[in-house]
């Protein structure tokens, strides 16, 4: 409309209003239409309108002045910041333009319930700061009412000002400023050594960094005042001594406002640093308790950490640097004192003084490295060696060449050194924190090439000799190897090193361990432990999946036919006492066959585009062996393995008829015989291999699933089963390792098999129904949250039934689905609020929900018990209110009062 009027209508409509309509008596939705017809010509009709001068600006104060509405407010506080950002001419209406906005100030506005507008408070205010500061014109009226409102009691009114204060400090200079800097000064400081509210705090300390901030931008002439240098001075003035009152009261307060100015620019931090570093390391020398040195240190070390922002140390400015060695020489006696507090901050101080190139020199970058391994190793308490150890995973990367040339060969000799009798347990502790410290330190290649091979050493001295039967020994290995493995893994260079090092090696190891197995079934023992096998898993994955597909090629090209045709030659030390045959039958080779779970680490964790040589020959080789081999390790390693092929093989006739060769062994291995659990394990993983993919086939085994909850003998495991279908594992099958995982697998799974689900446990028998509660709770427990609130209520009932189920697991997956709809769907929970609690008091003294502490040796611990948030207020139950519903609920369905011209509810004296 407003494109095809006639140019001069416009200015002539916006006359007529502004001369013959009291907007402020019209209804809300008219006043609105006013703003809408000033919004709507500003957008298309600006320099007829900038034609009016100062008399548009005079006319829109009229308009406005008075308003109420919220809804109207954000209109006309956009129509403000338009003339100002549009440079309208504000001619000598400046103070009249703000005083119409900001009257409003602070905002104090809540928006009545179910508001079907959904103005908050937060809209209205964020939309008047941005018109307040706008513009550096109104900083003559804005500054004196912020420090008003600074003053004040209100503590959204404190928050208000300082959050505009901030933000006005961003177009301000020092002419806007310099007025009124000792007072804006004295409010923040009296606000942060006063207050108890950490948000005021927060935002009086952002005020002041603006500030310093804005006074270093300006730029000076020759005969201007610095202003940033005397505003400084104050501060420092009324902070500086705090610091050296012997109470230490305001002592954070000052350091914080300090370090707040100094942290503006580089220039505030070196006129800051220049007074306060030295007065910092004379007090630390002065105090002997070490928990005011920890203040203190403390205080440095943020300095210090401002220090980061500005990069490389400057020699011709910097009073960091000058005060070197007294700055290296507080950090270092903190390293040694006896408070572990002191320490941590001592570490953390050092990790930064580290990081500031130049400042370190070559003699104290070793006293440094001697330091880290003394408290890595020897220091008792675990939080100094956990935090020295990730100050030199920190340090690292910046001084490889010291960390590869002086910790490694000490950590390595400390690795090496043969303990006393007496002291045996203290040397395995040792032996542990060696290994962490060596993974920790390995971030860069050039150190990864240094602490690879003494970590692969270390694993096979253990391995022989007499602590060849120490598992938790070579565990322990496993775990910084593949620690190490994951740091390494943006990297492809030191990728492809520890791939082509640690890989061939540990397969070695294994093979040699396992062939010794089947002639001296002594040697070796510990390697094939399925402790140390599941640690070696991740190690191999890690190394595999972020290898090129080039490169991966390459390896994938040697792995298999070891596995496949007993081809040793790429592995080191190559010369093993007899061939390597895991899929041929025999009791001789069972050692040899556990090792088809590195096999699984290596393939199901290859790229997917990467071809697998004779892939067909070992799907079947490992379907095979998951149903004939008796030990339950190495038939579910193989049925993983085969499960994490199949995923990721391309669709089509090969695909086909694997699986129905699969589905052929499974189908009579679980109607009878000595090995139906081996079968229902390879059903179990095929089955999610293919829910994950959404492959045809997965209904039909999925179904074959559902069947089997009927059955005495394998119902309870097929039922925990589906925990495997819906949960992420943990080494193939998951989106880590290249597998094809579709979206909302888990949302389709429950949409198909739900029904039945519930089918089943209304036909089933009582002695299973339980197995069908358990499989539906394992479903709903894996769901995302948003989709379990919305699918639950339809089956509330079948829910309520499980939690008579004496099956503990049940009992608790159960009370898992039940916790989201308390907190979140209380409506459809007070229908059966009654039911609840009696099911509830029920299971306080139910036997299967007490906990009896598993004996030391036990492998199955019992899990935690379930934390149900506190409180949780159910509707509609007055009579329980006071057990139940601390505050009055107020019913979603009470509809708000029309809304109607200025009489909006939750107006009125809201912004006068």
């Amino acid at each position: 409309m407003c494109e095809v009027l006639s140019p001069g209508l416009a200015v002539s409509v916006l006359k007529a209003i502004f001369q013959e309509v009291h907007v402020q008596s019209l209804l809300q939705l008219d006043r609105h239409t006013v703003y809408s017809i000033i919004t709507n010509f500003m957008g298309t009709r600006e320099e007829e309108l900038k034609g009016l001068g100062a008399d548009f600006t005079f006319g829109f104060i009229q308009v406005m002045d008075g308003e109420k509405d919220p809804r109207n407010l954000l209109v006309a506080f956009q129509i403000v910041r338009d003339l100002i950002a549009k440079n309208y001419a504000l001619g000598p209406f400046v103070e009249e333009l703000f005083e119409v906005t900001s009257c409003y100030f602070p905002i104090d506005f809540t928006p009545p319930p179910n508001d079907p507008h959904g103005i908050q408070r937060e809209d209205l205010i964020l939309s008047l700061r941005a018109v307040l500061s706008s513009t550096p014109q109104f900083a003559e009226f804005l500054l004196p009412l912020l420090i008003e409102k600074m003053d004040s009691d209100l503590q959204s009114a404190k928050l208000d000002s300082l959050q505009t204060l901030t933000a006005c400090c961003a177009i301000y200079g020092q002419k806007e400023l310099q007025e009124f800097l000792p007072s804006l000064w004295s409010s923040l400081r009296r606000e942060v050594f006063q207050t108890a509210s950490e948000k005021v705090e927060a935002e009086c300390l952002a005020a002041l960094h603006a500030l310093s901030a804005c006074l270093s931008r300006s730029v000076l002439s020759s005969d201007t005042e610095d202003l940033l240098d005397s505003f400084l001075s104050s501060i420092l003035q009324d902070c500086r001594h705090h610091l050296c009152e012997p109470d230490m009261k305001l002592v954070w307060p000052s350091a914080k406002l300090l370090q707040a100015a100094a942290g503006a620019s580089l220039r505030s931090y070196h006129c800051v640093t220049r007074s306060v570093l030295p007065l910092l390391l004379e007090q630390y020398t002065k105090h002997p308790q070490s928990s005011q040195r920890r203040t203190i240190l403390e205080m440095l070390l943020g300095f210090l950490e401002l220090q980061q922002k500005w990069g490389y140390v400057e020699e011709d400015e910097s009073s960091l640097l000058s005060l070197q060695a007294q700055v290296c020489s507080v950090v270092f006696s903190a390293l040694t004192d006896p408070s572990v507090q002191l320490q941590l901050v001592g570490i953390r101080a050092l990790t930064v003084l580290g990081s500031l190139q130049g400042f370190l020199s070559p003699s104290d970058l070793e006293l440094v490295v001697d330091h880290l391994i003394r408290l890595a190793l020897h220091e008792e308490d675990s939080q100094s060696s956990e935090a020295a150890m990730e100050a030199a995973g920190s340090l690292a990367p910046i001084y490889p060449k010291v960390f590869s040339g002086c910790m490694v060969p000490r950590l390595e000799e400390e690795l090496q050194s043969e303990p006393e009798e007496e002291s045996s347990r203290d040397h395995c502790s040792l032996r542990q924190r060696c290994l962490q410290a060596l993974a920790a330190v390995s971030i860069h290649t050039s150190i990864v090439r240094e602490t690879v091979p003494v970590l692969l050493q270390h694993l096979r001295k253990v391995q022989k000799g007499s602590e060849a039967g120490n598992t938790q020994d070579m565990v322990s290995v496993c775990q910084s190897l593949h620690r190490v493995a994951l740091q390494c893994q943006q990297d492809a260079e030191g990728c492809w090193y520890y791939h082509q090092t640690v890989v061939p090696c540990l397969l070695a190891l294994a093979v040699q361990a396992a062939m010794q197995e089947s002639a001296h079934p002594l040697l070796g023992k510990a390697l094939l432990e399925e402790e140390v096998l599941a640690a070696m898993v991740p190690i191999i994955s890690a190394a595999t999946t972020h290898l090129s597909p080039e490169l991966a090629a390459q390896s994938v090209s040697h792995v298999v036919p070891l596995f496949l045709d007993g081809e040793v030659s790429f592995l080191p030390q190559n010369s093993f006492p007899c061939s390597f045959k895991p899929f041929e039958d025999g009791e001789c080779l069972e050692a040899q066959r556990r090792l088809v779970a590195l096999l699984m680490a290596f393939v199901c964790s290859l790229p997917r585009d990467v071809a697998i040589p004779q892939q067909e020959r070992l799907l079947q080789e490992l379907l095979a062996l998951s149903c004939s081999c008796n030990c339950p390790f190495t038939a579910t390693t193989a049925a993983k393995c085969f499960a994490g092929l199949v995923n990721k093989h391309p669709a089509g006739q090969q695909l086909d008829e694997i699986l129905q060769l699969a589905v052929n062994r499974m189908e009579p291995g679980l109607a009878e015989g000595p090995r139906r659990m081996q079968a229902l394990t390879l059903l179990l993983w095929v089955t999610k291999a293919l829910v994950l993919r959404y492959h045809p086939l997965s209904s039909r085994l999925t179904d074959k699933l559902l069947g089997l909850l009927g059955d005495v003998e394998l119902g309870p495991t097929a039922a925990d089963g589906f925990s495997l279908l819906m949960a992420e594992s943990p080494d193939v099958l998951h989106k880590g390792c290249h597998a094809d995982v579709r979206i909302m697998f888990r949302q389709r799974f429950f949409t198909d098999n739900v029904p039945k689900l519930v089918q089943g446990f209304h036909r089933a028998g009582p002695d299973v129904k339980a197995n069908y509660l358990k499989g539906l709770s394992h479903v709903l427990n894996h769901l995302p949250k948003p989709v379990l609130v919305t699918e639950l209520p339809t089956l509330l009932s079948l829910l309520l039934e499980a939690l008579s189920c004496s099956d503990r697991v049940v009992q608790l997956s159960t009370l898992s689905c039940l916790q989201p709809l308390l907190l979140e769907a209380p409506q459809i929970m007070s229908l059966h609020v009654d039911t609840l609690v009696t099911k509830f008091l029920s299971l306080t003294s139910s036997p299967a929900m007490v906990r009896v502490p598993p004996p030391a040796s036990s492998p199955h611990p019992s899990p935690p018990p379930l934390q149900l948030p506190s409180p949780i207020s159910l509707p509609g139950c007055p009579h329980r209110r006071p057990a139940l519903c601390p505050r009055a609920y107020q019913p979603a369905h009470n509809s708000a009062a029309p809304v109607q011209g200025p009489s909006y509810p939750g107006t009125g004296q809201a912004f006068g």
